[in-house]
């Protein structure tokens, strides 16, 4: 395995400033990004968490996923009131979801380590699967690809639902799910690695009840003695952990949802385009009706209604909830990083651009949720590309810079390859062309302009019908010319599929799966032992040897 690490163009202006140490970005954090010291220790031992009670769900939540010893073993290092965590977190996707969720394991397992050794104290690496999340649209799928197809298509699980209900109490559909394995594997060519790949997803399958236990079973079974810690964010226990807090985000509501919204049109004006939309009625607060479906609600004078009024609550009433029956609430987006602060003690937080997109409007709520409360310091989690052997080798045959296929794609570089393998190149000979005909098309237009206005636009009609059948000629050479060139073309269509998918980097697009299926989980274990890999540089090339 080669390690390389690249600069690519950033797209998200706010995350460019964010890493460059911009001033004006800076300021609605509370650390700097790369600053993850003994200050942020200090800050932390000015608090209390619920560590014993919070030792013994984890302990049984992970027990139950099948987590290795060195897993239990960091779940008791969190009674060590010194001891504090690195936290990131992800949908529970189906065979893990897109590559990105992996990455932020694997970013997670390496600040872990780096930072207990610099530090002096113990810090365990957390993942939270947002199992209180509803949107099953976003994990019922994979993209995959069939062979000797240059196209992704979207693998979908046939199993459907019609209620909004948290991730975590959704039940598998085993028979329908073992179809969709059977499938996506059909789609894979069969190596060394298929068979043992197949026994270990379709074993995960069998002793999961729910989605996020599949998942959940499936990351220890890829990381299994790393002493990764899984947390469920919708787990009943973790429910009853979290009355108190609940108690306090309906208290302050009103005071969290203004610092938001101001913020939010602060840095609008600024310029900076957040993946965060927000109102000033948000409660920032989801309610679960007997159905157990996820309604969002909205404030309303001292009543929250939902956002279609299906239900309407007084604060009374939800402080009831929170106080009785706390599993008939979970957060939005807003309230789970506060959440997330208060029930762990967090050396760092690990998100993408998306995550620090929004996570730049909450400095102020969380001082309306508790003025004394801090941020953590928030990093960008590691970003790679995985660079497989048949495609580094037609990196070469094409001569192409996988930085440039990163930032640019293939379609441009790939067009000019084709226009190219004629003498003179296409485009230039039929621009020329074109420009002739003009030249011997104006004396007619000219004496038609002498004759009458009539026959002038009958001219320019006739220039008109002429350049149309010349681009209908192009069109059709350049068609024949990629049936001439088709294999090649090819080479340059598989390239991009890998690590341009629909003009997005390879990890937010593609599946685990192949790779696995190619070089085995393993390869992931040797990743995690490159000494030269560091969060300042904002992407890497990995070369699967």
């Amino acid at each position: 395995m080669r390690v390389k690490p690249v600069q690519l163009k950033k797209s998200n202006e706010l995350v460019k400033d964010y890493v460059n140490l911009d001033h004006t970005i800076l300021s609605y954090f509370d650390y700097e990004p790369f600053n993850v010291d003994k200050a942020r220790l200090n800050d932390l031992k000015e608090r209390t968490f619920q560590r014993e009670k919070l030792v013994n769900v984890l302990h049984t939540m992970n027990r139950y996923w099948g987590a290795s010893d060195e897993t239990l073993r960091q779940i008791e290092r969190l009674e060590d009131k010194n001891s504090v965590v690195v936290i990131g977190g992800q949908q529970a996707g189906l065979l893990t979801g897109p590559l990105y969720t992996l990455n932020k394991i694997i970013s997670l397992l390496i600040l872990a380590k780096n930072k207990e050794d610099e530090l002096n104290v113990p810090v365990i690496p957390v993942f939270w699967i947002a199992g209180e999340d509803h949107d099953y649209d976003e994990i019922n799928h994979i993209h995959a690809k069939r062979s000797n197809h240059q196209k992704l298509y979207k693998h979908k699980s046939p199993q459907q639902l019609f209620l909004k209900q948290s991730i975590t109490s959704v039940q598998i559909d085993h028979g329908k799910m073992m179809e969709w394995i059977q499938q996506a594997f059909h789609d894979l060519q069969e190596t060394t690695y298929t068979k043992d790949l197949y026994e270990t997803i379709t074993t995960c399958l069998k002793n999961a009840e729910t989605y996020v236990d599949f998942f959940a079973r499936l990351i220890f079974a890829i990381f299994p003695t790393e002493g990764l810690v899984l947390i469920d964010s919708g787990n009943p226990e973790i429910r009853q952990m979290e009355r108190d807090v609940f108690k306090q985000l309906i208290t302050n509501q009103q005071k969290i949802s203004e610092a938001v919204y101001e913020t939010v049109q602060v840095l609008h004006q600024k310029g900076y385009d957040l993946s965060l939309e927000v109102e000033k009625d948000d409660a920032h607060l989801f309610y679960h009706d007997e159905n157990n479906e996820r309604i969002l609600l909205k404030r309303d004078a001292a009543r929250r209604i939902g956002k279609n009024e299906e239900v309407e609550l007084s604060t009374e009433q939800l402080l009831h909830f929170a106080e009785n029956h706390p599993e008939k609430l979970s957060n939005n987006v807003v309230t789970r990083p506060i959440m997330q602060e208060v029930l762990f003690p967090t050396l760092a937080f690990l998100g993408g651009d998306g995550e620090i997109s929004y996570w730049s409007a909450l400095k102020k709520a969380f001082r309306a949720f508790d003025s004394n409360l801090k941020m953590p310091p928030v990093l960008p989690r590691l970003s790679f590309t995985y660079v497989t052997n048949r495609i580094e080798k037609l990196l070469k045959e094409t001569v192409l810079d996988p930085k440039y296929v990163l930032d640019h794609g293939v379609d441009t570089v790939r067009m000019n390859w084709l226009l190219s393998q004629q003498s003179p190149p296409i485009e230039t000979l039929f621009n020329e062309t074109k420009q002739q005909m003009e030249q011997i098309h104006l004396p007619l237009r000219q004496l038609a302009q002498s004759v009458s206005t009539d026959l002038e636009e009958e001219a320019q009609k006739n220039l008109r019908f002429i350049q149309k059948h010349l681009a209908h000629l192009q069109q059709k050479t350049k068609k024949k010319l990629a049936e001439k060139y088709e294999q090649k073309l090819a080479h340059y269509d598989e390239i991009g599929i890998s690590l341009k998918p629909n003009q997005l980097l390879q990890e937010r697009v593609w599946s685990p799966l192949p790779f696995f299926n190619e070089y085995g989980i393993d390869f992931l274990h040797v990743l995690l032992e490159v000494q030269s890999i560091s969060f300042n540089s904002n992407h890497y090339l990995v070369y699967l040897d």
